[in-house]
């Protein structure tokens, strides 16, 4: 006897509650990674109307592995900087409770996209320009392939806009002071 494996969608709306909420970048526009490729802005776009109008999402995942699933992503969008990403690591999931911990820690934070090159030209320094992407998925990761490429819990200030914040802090006490 074969094993048989079937899938079903659901019908109607099912909702998904808990979790961690994270957000971050997951790819910044311009910004070269590590193999030399360079995404441009919009690069995400028919790929994201594609999942959209199939009622589908972009998964989130552990590591780049398909076989674990850490959560889900309500918002994946382009904006001016790059693809934004909020969602939700499942602590229902034994996987995603250790993710959570591990972000929580601070030992893991890093994001990198799953995809498939659709259009890409190469540029005058030889970088790879990704001028239009199938998004798949998108991981934490420990080593994201684009290192400012970060995911923090939601509602955190990155650490630059605390420094930027604590410095103008620290420039009203010094002209308070020299006022007086």
């Amino acid at each position: 006897m074969e094993l048989e494996t079937k899938f079903a969608s659901f019908e109607g709306d099912l909702e998904v509650t808990g979790g961690l909420e994270i957000e971050g970048y997951a790819s910044l526009f311009g910004a070269q990674d590590q193999g030399g490729d360079i995404v441009q802005k919009g690069a995400y776009a028919r790929s994201l109307d594609a999942l959209h109008s199939a009622g589908r999402a972009v998964k989130m995942l552990w590591q780049h592995d398909p076989a674990q699933p850490i959560g889900v992503w309500d918002v994946v969008r382009e904006d001016e900087r790059g693809l934004f990403v909020k969602g939700r690591i499942l602590d229902a999931v034994e996987r995603g409770r250790e993710a959570a911990a591990l972000l929580e820690a601070g030992a893991i934070d890093g994001l990198s996209i799953g995809y498939r090159t659709r259009r890409a030209k190469k540029s005058d320094t030889g970088a790879r320009l990704l001028q239009e992407l199938e998004l798949w998925e998108v991981s934490l990761v420990t080593f994201p392939m684009l290192p400012s490429a970060r995911a923090q819990r939601k509602g955190e200030a990155p650490l630059d806009e605390e420094l930027r914040e604590m410095a103008a802090v620290f420039d009203g006490l010094r002209l308070e002071i020299a006022g007086h």
